[in-house]
């Protein structure tokens, strides 16, 4: 399972109140062009042409839970699998969003360390680790 690489905006826009696990709409985008820590929203990211199912702006995430437990806040979404119905790539990063506010402000990305191309049929299943989180901050 891939590791989420955070960017530096997110810590900031959480401690603004930017995010809010339990109502905002999280969105995950696909790309081929490896992002910066220091992007911060999603026109900083070169996302992939939609085709083959996969749509602009691209997925909804499933059931966001923020926790916290003992000090520990915890965000856990569903796995979420996405099928082909063409061919759907490349692409090696996969980005987490927040689709609710202005501006769509960027939480992380994950590195597949190789260009997938998914065909007619194919999925990706993106592991979200239901124990460990998508992300946890102590």
């Amino acid at each position: 399972m891939a590791i989420l690489n955070k960017f530096n905006s997110f810590t900031y826009e959480l401690g603004k109140g930017t995010h809010n696990f339990t109502s905002h709409t999280l969105k995950a985008v696909f790309t081929n062009t490896e992002p910066l820590a220091t992007n911060a929203v999603l026109a900083d990211i070169v996302e992939i042409p939609a085709t083959g199912g996969y749509p602009v702006g691209g997925i909804q995430l499933d059931n966001p839970t923020w926790t916290t437990t003992e000090g520990v806040a915890k965000l856990v979404l569903d796995d979420k699998v996405f099928l082909a119905t063409d061919t759907v790539g490349p692409f090696r990063y996969v980005v987490i969003y927040n689709d609710t506010p202005e501006g769509d402000p960027l939480i992380g990305w994950y590195d597949y360390g190789q260009s997938l191309i998914l065909k007619t049929d194919e999925s990706l299943t993106i592991d979200f680790n239901q124990t460990s989180g998508v992300l946890t901050i102590t």
